[in-house]
């Protein structure tokens, strides 16, 4: 396992790995609309690019393929964090999810979801609130977490 910091190469891998991880991870916490919602399958590459650039974004991988990654602004916001299906408790997640926290002072938000909640629960993050957010037209659960370093 390696974890190093993203270039722009790997932004279509991501958004792929990112489709496949919310139709299968969290499927079993959201609705088969939900997911079409959160993932439609037509991400916007310049967009994330942008994104992943002006965040700390880091790829996990193993054997040369990508599994898993995430990111964080300035502001301690930990935006995405997402682990390929196949390589789910493998402890890829805490790695990435260390090496973020590392890269900004202060406390440290998440929106998570309901799948996600118990993994930052265990890394002492705390509910601030539940949210309905809204995704072309579909309402979806996520948890206000934060972190105090």
């Amino acid at each position: 396992m390696f974890i190093r910091k993203y270039q722009p190469a790997d932004c279509k891998e991501l958004t792929e790995l990112f489709y496949n991880t919310v139709h299968t991870v969290n499927a079993k916490d959201y609705t088969k609309e939900q997911l079409n919602a959160w993932a439609a399958g037509q991400a916007d590459l310049e967009k994330w690019n942008q994104s992943l650039q002006e965040h700390f974004a880091i790829v996990a991988t193993d054997n040369g393929m990508i599994v898993g990654f995430g990111d964080i602004d300035r502001t301690g916001y930990l935006d995405r964090l997402y682990v390929h299906a196949d390589y789910q408790r493998k402890g890829i997640a805490t790695m990435i999810c260390e090496q973020l926290e590392q890269a900004v002072s202060g406390n440290i938000t998440t929106h998570a979801s309901i799948t996600a909640r118990p993994f930052f629960e265990k890394r002492g993050f705390k509910v601030i609130k539940e949210q309905k957010i809204e995704k072309h037209g579909v309402f979806l659960t996520n948890f206000v977490m934060e972190k105090e370093t």
